[in-house]
């Protein structure tokens, strides 16, 4: 970052967005090869994370009703026991 406190140039920036697109889906990514200003990336990526959250935790309801039905000594329960360590 820029040697100045407080101010991130321009360049700096620019190279945050990048990165930060890099993260997005194929699918952002390709809605943004056109240079979309900063603030809509922002959005797109809160909108991403937002999803994410709702995806994880609908894989952990998921998960914890698969564990209810499962018996506890099972090798099953044991494989899935092991993968959440």
């Amino acid at each position: 970052m820029s040697g100045r406190r407080g101010r991130i140039s321009d360049e700096e920036i620019n190279e945050l967005i990048s990165k930060l697109q890099a993260l997005l889906p194929e699918s952002s990514r390709r809605r943004n090869a056109i240079r979309s200003p900063a603030s809509k990336l922002l959005k797109e990526t809160c909108s991403y994370i937002k999803s994410l959250h709702r995806e994880v935790d609908d894989l952990s309801d998921r998960l914890s009703e698969l564990m209810s039905t499962m018996d506890n000594d099972s090798p099953q329960a044991e494989i899935i026991r092991s993968i959440l360590r």
